[in-house]
């Protein structure tokens, strides 16, 4: 009977359920846009879109490490689908871990909501000036056509890493790093341009408050993110990891 605990144990943390691999999800995914939009709301008058930029890496850098061994650290729609058109993870679990994150992007947001109700400072922003936007809506007036390229361009680039630093030639331990710091080099480009999305969960969580403008083009950033994903999980193979034929 001890035997067969302990080898349950074993298989436990080797596999962890579904129930606890959504768990991280919505923590990490919480974690994130807590991040992102709390230091976009509250602290960009100091910082700029520079700090915006490093709070989003920094923080996929500490929920990769922390629930990453759980779940595979996603925390993005993106990165899922990416992940499953790539072979590295199973289609059917994609709309549990979707669901998942977009449950935690609106739960940071509604508590970043709950925060801001307590400040009238002008310094403090509004969740329509940090939803993803393009033309009016967009920090530098950039069109839709602009938007819909980087996104799919940064989106695709950005997944192109993660499969690059998980895949099973690279150097062990470094992935949350590269992948934090890659988010923020993505971040300090798109920001003027469409106010970064590369994940419709961030997107969904801000429109969600961000009013019928900010809802009304949501779907562009539902969309774009997910198209790059797909170009570059159906084309790593191919272009970083084709095996040779006898």
């Amino acid at each position: 009977m001890a035997a067969n605990e302990v080898i349950n144990a074993d298989i436990d943390i080797a596999t962890p359920t579904l129930g606890r691999r959504l768990a991280a999800e919505i923590f990490g995914t919480f974690l994130l846009v807590f991040g992102v939009i709390g230091t976009a709301m509250f602290a960009s008058f100091n910082t700029g879109f520079v700090g915006v930029s490093l709070a989003v890496g920094l923080t996929v850098v500490g929920g990769a490490y922390a629930v990453g061994h759980i779940s595979g650290g996603h925390f993005n729609p993106a990165v899922s689908i990416g992940a499953a058109a790539a072979g590295r993870f199973a289609w059917s679990d994609v709309l549990p871990y979707v669901a998942a994150q977009i449950v935690g992007g609106a739960l940071a947001t509604t508590v970043i909501l709950a925060i801001r109700s307590g400040s009238t400072s002008e310094n403090v922003g509004t969740f329509t000036g940090v939803s993803n936007g393009f033309d009016a809506h967009s920090p530098s007036g950039f069109n839709l056509g602009s938007v819909i390229v980087a996104e799919i361009v940064l989106t695709a680039i950005f997944l192109y890493v993660i499969l690059g630093v998980t895949d099973r030639r690279a150097p062990s331990g470094f992935a949350p790093l590269a992948i934090g710091l890659t988010l923020t080099l993505v971040h300090l480009v798109l920001i003027p341009i469409s106010n970064a999305s590369v994940n419709p969960a961030r997107s969904i969580a801000t429109a969600i408050y961000g009013g019928p403008e900010s809802l009304g083009q949501l779907w562009v950033f539902i969309l774009a993110p997910i198209v790059g994903a797909l170009i570059a999980g159906f084309t790593y193979n191919l272009l970083f990891d084709a095996k040779k034929r006898a």
